[in-house]
């Protein structure tokens, strides 16, 4: 009876939780592995950060320039990684038949997201590491009480960006989901308050880019790693994004 019974127990399925962690496993390393991904999700950041410690944008906002430049820099890692990154590779696994396939499968398609957006924080975690070995050597002195509000709507930031990357690379083409997603990218990181604090931007720009979510996500992270306090609005105004993304990306992902 016991061969039997080790036998069973080994051909049994995998726990749901098992198959969400093993895709997530091997959508980080996906995407890991990919050099246009690691440049979207490394190089440019730090390469934004340098730039914004020796120009004068920030000048004002903070005691110091890296101060003020590491919570936008942070904020734009969860953009690259969650809606440029994750949407593009989600569009072409869309038009390969990978989705479709992976749906079929014991997975499922709750499965699949939860393992996609799995990946994303595994991700991020990796950048807001990479990011805080070159920032502390230039002087960044965050607020020990900022670090809980700062990574967690640092967290809450990337669900949303995955949300709205999922409905864009679920909802179009691949090559217009690799234009939107690099377009905006683009956009909102110069002109949406997620790198560059809103007072600096057109006036035009200064009343709507705080209802974004790279405007909200940049402000929230700089209440978090300049005061230590958390912004209960900007909080909320993920959140709104979050559940509407969502519940879009929902309603129109088209599978196949």
């Amino acid at each position: 009876m016991t061969a039997p019974t080790a036998t069973a127990a080994q051909g049994a399925p995998a726990t749901l939780l098992r198959r969400v962690l093993l895709q997530g496993k091997y959508e980080s390393l996906t995407m890991l592995r990919n050099g246009e991904q690691l440049i979207l999700a490394v190089v440019l950041p730090l390469l934004a950060l340098v730039g914004l410690t020796v120009t004068p944008f920030l000048d004002g906002f903070g005691a110091s320039r890296i101060n003020v430049a590491v919570p936008g820099i942070l904020a734009l890692c969860a953009m690259s990684t969650a809606f440029t990154g994750q949407g593009i590779a989600t569009g072409f696994d869309r038009r390969y038949g990978v989705l479709r396939f992976l749906s079929t499968t014991p997975l499922g398609r709750e499965g699949l997201i939860a393992g996609k957006v799995l990946a994303v924080l595994a991700v991020l975690c990796l950048q807001v590491a990479v990011v805080t070995l070159v920032a502390l050597p230039l002087g960044w002195q965050p607020p020990a009480s900022g670090w809980l509000p700062g990574l967690s709507l640092l967290a809450l930031g990337a669900v949303a960006f995955t949300a709205l990357g999922l409905l864009v690379a679920g909802t179009v083409r691949p090559e217009a989901t690799l234009a939107i997603t690099n377009l905006l990218w683009i956009l909102l990181g110069a002109l949406g308050g997620i790198v560059i604090p809103a007072e600096r931007l057109p006036a035009l720009a200064q009343g709507a880019v705080h209802y974004l979510p790279s405007g909200a996500l940049g402000e929230a992270m700089r209440e978090a790693f300049l005061h230590g306090s958390l912004n209960g609005g900007a909080a909320l105004i993920l959140l709104l994004w979050t559940v509407l993304a969502g519940a879009a990306a929902i309603r129109w992902f088209k599978w196949n």
